[in-house]
């Protein structure tokens, strides 16, 4: 299996998952509800914390939960970790192994509190510590890489959030996601075209905003984990504020922008940067405003709505990063100097 193949296979994973632990998610909802919980207080690293980006937006817009991301060294290092009072702490971690996560868990359900793991491991030591887990069910990722434990970690996260706020549409809407994501995957080609055009870039800047904050960095992550590209992302308000004076003619940009609450101040910069500067724009979008400012337009179904956007637009990023990695020569199986697992502590 080749990292690839588990691109590819994301919308049947995502599938299984919605089918398979709906019930297992309501009976966590249920247990929230019955607590007076205040906020959510969540620890991941890497791509599960990109997917703790979303989670952030999606629990603060939809169930009303501020969420505060942990700092584990607190827990590990400094051994002076803060007071969890009426939290629901969460960890997010594909294997579920890495030290600082598990005791940000463990201190959390040490000081009363309730306690979620979302895995693809159940039984890991992130799981042996929560009170309930949530399997994201993406069978074993064997490339390095991470691509669709990401997705069916961002799958859970809005399950539960479905499942919190008890609203019927939500569910509808969350079945149309394997469509919607078959249906950008079929883009391969014209992607495996694309991105020849960036084969000897060395820099560049992801831009997302809203629920696709977490897009952008997620981008970015995979561009340096396999094309060793530096690549920045920033919310297009963080980015207005100082870093947009470093771009020049013909700078490359990428840019998750899909229709939605922010997509005026997202169009505004992609005007601006094509207009203004002559930057070479690569653009995420449902919007053909958007796309049309684009060198590169990667489309995704018109009818996706914003708060699931971010499970769909990924999918035109990995491919575009698999088919960028390969077109530099480098192994898309083995990327340098990192592993599939990191315990860090």
């Amino acid at each position: 299996m080749s990292l690839f193949s588990e691109i590819s296979e994301q919308a049947d994973r995502i599938k299984d998952l919605l089918s398979s632990q709906r019930r297992n998610v309501e009976r966590v909802a249920a247990e929230i509800k019955k607590r007076d919980i205040q906020y959510v207080f969540l620890a991941a690293r890497g791509t599960s914390d990109n997917a703790g980006r979303y989670a952030n937006y999606l629990f603060g817009a939809v169930n009303g939960f501020p969420l505060a991301l942990a700092t584990p060294s607190l827990f590990t290092f400094y051994k002076r970790p803060p007071k969890l009072k009426n939290a629901l702490v969460i960890g997010i971690s594909q294997s579920g192994k890495s030290p600082d996560i598990v005791s940000v868990l463990e201190e959390g359900r040490r000081q009363g509190n309730l306690t979620v793991a979302i895995t693809n491991e159940i039984k890991s030591p992130l799981a042996k510590n929560a009170d309930f887990i949530l399997d994201v069910r993406a069978g074993r990722e064997r490339a390095v890489a991470a691509t669709k434990t990401y997705t069916t970690e961002l799958m859970s996260i809005a399950m539960l959030s479905a499942a919190l706020s008890g609203k019927k549409s939500q569910w509808d809407e969350l079945s149309g996601v394997p469509r919607w994501m078959k249906s950008t995957l079929r883009q391969n080609s014209l992607i495996e075209d694309s991105a020849q055009r960036y084969r000897y870039i060395d820099q560049t800047v992801v831009l997302g905003r809203g629920y696709n904050y977490s897009t952008a960095f997620e981008w970015a992550l995979k561009l340096k984990e396999l094309t060793y590209i530096i690549a920045e992302p920033y919310s297009s308000a963080d980015f207005a504020h100082g870093p947009i004076a470093m771009m020049e003619s013909g700078y490359p940009v990428f840019a998750v922008a899909p229709k939605g609450k922010v997509f005026n101040t997202m169009l505004e910069m992609l005007k601006r940067l094509r207009s203004d500067i002559a930057a070479e724009l690569v653009v995420i979008s449902n919007d053909k405003r958007a796309l049309a400012l684009a060198q590169v337009p990667l489309s995704i179904p018109a009818d996706v709505p914003e708060w699931l956007s971010p499970l769909v637009c990924i999918l035109p990023a990995q491919l575009f990063v698999y088919h960028l990695t390969r077109a530099k020569g480098f192994d898309t199986e083995r990327p340098r100097s990192i592993r599939k697992v990191t315990e860090t502590t």
